[in-house]
């Protein structure tokens, strides 16, 4: 398993609002794939992983109309 920062960033819907839900964690994870899954099951749900030359891993995703990003960085 390799340690990771998770940001979790859910974007407003509100075109007047430009504030976002941001949630910071460390994580123990085998499959960053994996827990994307299990974390948004049961939704129609989108994304697409962008893999950084720093090693950063983004998921931007679209759920339920609501757009987010997972961003994972190696401890």
């Amino acid at each position: 398993m390799k340690e990771y920062e998770a940001v979790w960033e859910i974007f407003n819907l509100c075109s007047g609002n430009q504030m976002r839900d941001v949630f910071v964690e460390e994580l123990e994870l085998d499959d960053l794939d994996a827990f994307i899954q299990e974390k948004f099951k049961g939704e129609d749900v989108s994304y697409e992983k962008t893999v950084r030359e720093d090693g950063t891993v983004i998921f931007d995703i679209q759920t339920s109309q609501i757009r987010q990003r997972y961003s994972f960085t190696e401890l």
